[in-house]
């Protein structure tokens, strides 16, 4: 394996198996890129498929009727996609994936990683913890995506995007998203017009600043507050997994 299949290994749940295992289930893949904006998988999509994320970052959302978007999960280095259309005898791809920024995946064969499932209970347990998790993640979407204010929306989607996006803290720690009001929009679940407002409160409060493409994230302890959560302190200094509720 090489360095960027590698790591991406070592942050996924595969990492739980042995060598020789590791390489059956990777027998035969093929990566691919994804330019960002670019499409993986779309809505109705049919047929299984196993892909392991080895650069970028990939939005899964759903669509509804009436052309809003709503996102349920960013896919970062070293997460699986597809894990549901394993086990299923007509799956149907419940949601789109794709590319927020430009991604690498290695796709593997469903039905090798199915027959290593039905022979090895170490895989049928990686696969398990690995739905569990899906399945927590989905629930965990619902307050959310529902329940919370466009403002609350708003500054969730920032610092998710915050934690998942590679770029360098700027001035005084501050942290850029390389995002559109419209692409913020889509992934809140709401039109754009409303989160210009929501932004230009933030903005009025000190806690970003708004620029061409992107947002700067000035003040990100006042955003967790927003929300009511708290800080987990990561590694890196200027950054932070977020609690919410």
């Amino acid at each position: 394996m090489d360095a960027k299949l590698l790591a991406a290994v070592r942050a996924s749940h595969l990492r739980e198996l042995p060598p020789e295992v590791l390489d059956e289930l990777v027998t035969g893949a093929v990566r691919t890129k994804i330019p960002a904006g670019e499409v993986a998988h779309r809505e109705s999509e049919p047929g299984p498929y196993l892909e392991l994320v080895l650069a970028g970052v990939i939005r899964v959302f759903v669509t509804a009727a009436d052309g809003r978007t709503m996102t349920i999960r960013y896919c970062r280095p070293g997460e699986l996609l597809g894990a549901m259309s394993l086990f299923q005898a007509e799956f149907s791809e419940p949601a789109t994936k794709q590319a927020l920024v430009d991604a690498d995946l290695l796709k593997m064969s469903p039905t090798t990683v199915r027959n290593a499932v039905q022979r090895d209970l170490r895989v049928a347990q990686v696969f398990l913890i690995e739905l569990s998790e899906r399945a927590r993640g989905f629930v965990n979407e619902i307050p959310g995506n529902v329940f919370a204010s466009v403002r609350q929306r708003v500054a969730r989607q920032l610092l998710d995007l915050a934690s998942t996006q590679s770029s360098e803290a700027g001035p005084d720690g501050e942290l850029t998203v390389e995002i559109t009001q419209q692409n913020l929009a889509s992934a809140a679940g709401t039109v754009r017009e409303v989160v210009v407002r929501a932004l230009r409160q933030l903005r009025e409060s000190g806690i970003v600043r708004t620029e061409r493409d992107r947002i700067v994230i000035a003040d990100p302890a006042q955003l967790i507050v927003e929300l009511g959560g708290t800080q987990v302190p990561d590694e890196r200094p200027s950054r932070g997994r977020y609690l919410v509720p």
